[in-house]
């Protein structure tokens, strides 16, 4: 496995140089690249539905571009993306749709994106740079298999009914052809383990496979605690996984479909077993003494959970993620920043003003809305996401991850945006010294039919920590003067036993989620979770 990892990595990365190269020079000239891209995606799909209703044949300029093209939300696309879903062509984008991939919605509800093999280049044309510059920093992950995070597919709903696949791919799917063959000759778990739907034999059956390589260099997932739950069933399956490491197989293998029975099939490792019996469920160097890099978010509410998993694993390098979306990619880790994708889609931004900026004409500190224009067929669609300009590369703005910029609690017109919401729980955390893997904020009402907010949060719990997020929350005059005006009952908190954010995974998934893209909450919406993670109801 190693040599094959070695041979397949280097032929990744030398495929991978060209869009090095163009990102590098990119960097410099942020203007006229971001204009090409718009120009010639506009002409791509000047012949669709969505094209001609707009003019883009006649679009010449920035300017035109910005008065025949609407900024639109996911419910102005929708009956477009409808027409997409009974199998008419060229309606967003003049390229066919190979499936359309569920993501979550601003209020809960899911979206479909759609995706095609143009906007699966301009993927490649991010993460090409991307892994170039992290084997530049980190030259030993070339040499041996990463796991790449591959969640349970999620059962089509009654109402499923498409011409269009839906649902989701593994990560390297996103990548295609070549670099997908490429890709999948390093891995250490198949992409086949997403036909397994029983969210624990799917976590046995990672491990088992994680297990079997101890030259494992780079793990990629989403949220960092969907590695961390991963590591808490170790000890749990550990005599279960060391007899099969000895035997060979699975012991799960009569109950899985064939694809997955011969991608788990393995001979027995009876001296890799005995070295881990010594060893110990707890000892993860031990496991993977070559384990280099973890690539996960860390930025916003995913900050606590990243440094729980560093002090899981002290002598791995994690490296936050730039900010991807289904949708698509805004910002990538390059030269220890994260610039804004450039070569990618086009960019805009709106200042919290509401006055929209490209990507040459972003200031620093400042914080942002994204709109994105792929050649998937969104057309200045605006995201959910909020960031900040933190500094530069070359021309291009780094950006830093806030938040969800739309989502607002405002029960009694307290407007908590949950950006100002993570900001409040992490600095609370730090003054407190306490790093809680799950933190999140919601509001409940109680009997008497008044409303409070509850800080629901993995133990250990410091003390200090409701008070000291109650002071950061007052910091916004709507939520002090709630407070005051008795409109807000204080803010309480409710510790919770580890498992917590499996528990938020579980009720995303049961509302059409995938749980390894399952995305951190600093503030939900919801008013019924004590009710979800068993707790006794409020006094």
């Amino acid at each position: 496995m190693k040599a094959r990892s070695s041979l397949a990595n280097g032929a990744w990365l030398a495929a991978n140089l060209p869009a090095w190269q163009r990102f590098r020079h990119a960097l410099r000239r942020v203007e006229s690249v971001q204009w090409e891209i718009l120009r010639c995606t506009l002409a791509a799909h000047a012949d669709t539905v969505y094209g001609r209703a707009h003019g883009f044949r006649d679009i010449r300029t920035y300017q035109q571009f910005c008065e025949q093209v609407p900024v639109v939300d996911y419910d102005a696309l929708a009956p477009w993306i409808a027409r997409i879903r009974q199998g008419e062509g060229s309606v967003l984008t003049c390229d066919p749709v190979t499936r359309l991939v569920p993501t979550s919605g601003s209020s809960g509800g899911r979206k479909l994106i759609p995706f095609t093999a143009r906007l699966q280049r301009e993927f490649n044309a991010a993460i090409a740079p991307w892994m170039v510059d992290l084997c530049r920093e980190q030259p030993s992950v070339i040499f041996g298999p990463a796991y790449w995070s591959i969640s349970p597919d999620l059962p089509a709903g009654p109402s499923e009914s498409s011409a269009i696949p839906i649902g989701f791919d593994d990560d390297s799917a996103y990548l295609g052809g070549l670099r997908q063959k490429l890709v999948e000759a390093t891995l250490a778990a198949p992409p086949s383990l997403r036909l397994v739907a029983d969210t624990e034999t799917h976590r046995y059956l990672t491990l088992l496979c994680l297990l079997r390589q101890p030259e494992l260099r780079l793990i990629s997932v989403w949220h960092p605690s969907f590695l961390t739950l991963l590591l808490d069933r170790l000890p749990k399956f550990w005599d279960e996984l060391m007899r099969d490491l000895e035997q060979g197989g699975c012991r799960h293998g009569a109950s899985l479909p064939a694809g997955v029975q011969r991608a788990v099939a393995a001979p027995p490792q009876r001296r890799r077993a005995g070295a881990l019996r010594r060893s110990g469920p707890e000892d993860r160097q031990a496991i993977w003494p070559h384990l280099r890099v973890v690539s996960c978010w860390g930025d916003a509410q995913a900050a606590l959970p990243l440094a729980d998993l560093q002090q899981r694993l002290p002598s791995v390098h994690l490296q936050p993620k730039g900010l991807l979306a289904t949708e698509g990619v805004v910002t990538i880790p390059f030269r220890k920043a994260h610039p804004i994708a450039v070569t990618s889609h086009f960019y805009e931004f709106a200042d919290s003003r509401g006055a929209i900026c490209r990507a040459h004409e972003l200031q620093r500190g400042e914080t942002y809305t994204v709109i994105l224009t792929t050649a998937g067929g969104l057309w200045r669609y605006r995201l959910d996401d909020q960031v900040e300009v933190d500094s530069w590369l070359e021309t291009t703005p780094s950006l830093r991850f806030l938040g969800r910029g739309r989502k607002v609690s405002d029960l009694r017109g307290e407007k908590l945006h949950e950006s100002f919401v993570a900001r409040a729980i992490a600095a609370a955390c730090a003054r407190a010294q306490c790093m809680p893997s799950f933190a999140m904020l919601a509001p409940e009402l109680l009997e008497n039919g008044r409303p409070r907010y509850v800080l629901f949060v993995e133990k250990p719990v410091s003390s200090a920590l409701t008070a000291l997020l109650e002071e950061q929350l007052r910091e916004n005059p709507h939520y002090a003067l709630c407070l005051k005006l008795g409109q807000l009952t204080p803010l309480v908190c409710a510790p919770l036993e580890r498992g917590a954010y499996e528990i938020f995974c579980r009720t995303g998934v049961a509302a059409g989620r995938t749980q390894g893209q399952m995305k951190p909450e600093a503030l939900s919406l919801r008013t019924d979770w004590r009710q979800l993670f068993g707790l006794a109801p409020s006094p």
